[in-house]
């Protein structure tokens, strides 16, 4: 397993950038990675992911992929309660709304993604391809829609 998909599934190393975003210090990241406010599907309590920020389609609509497919706990959250909440770089705590993305329309971001950082994105899709354990895993895309 690489060292990618070994943070990607260890728990500490994955939870470690959601506390500096609490502290209010996202903005180190540059916009790139954001924390997802979202809500349990069951419990109603808040929980937390950072994950980076595929597309800046504008400044108040950010794409992200789930790479654990719809089975990621956070994906399956904003599909039963999409009203959510959005910190990327100077700003904190944003309402938004998510919109999951259909399979063909997902492809097509995942592409553009993939020629606009194509290192990063051969390494990404290895990570991934690692941790999940399938050979071409679906990644679903959800737009975000910041108040």
């Amino acid at each position: 397993m690489d060292i990618g998909a070994t943070f990607l599934t260890t728990r500490w190393m994955a939870r470690l950038p959601i506390a500096i975003f609490r502290a209010g210090f996202g903005f180190i990241f540059g916009g790139r990675l954001l924390l997802l406010e979202h809500r349990g599907r069951t419990s109603g309590e808040s929980r937390f992911v950072v994950i980076e920020a595929a597309d800046r389609e504008a400044p108040d609509r950010v794409v992200v992929a789930s790479g654990f497919g719809t089975r990621a706990q956070w994906y399956r959250n904003l599909e039963a309660e999409p009203r959510c909440g959005v910190s990327i770089g100077w700003r904190r705590r944003v309402p938004a709304r998510a919109e999951l993305l259909g399979t063909e329309e997902s492809r097509r971001l995942l592409e553009r993604y993939g020629e606009r950082r194509p290192a990063t994105w051969a390494v990404l899709e290895r990570s991934i391809q690692d941790a999940t354990g399938e050979a071409h895993p679906e990644i679903p895309m959800v737009r975000l829609h910041l108040e």
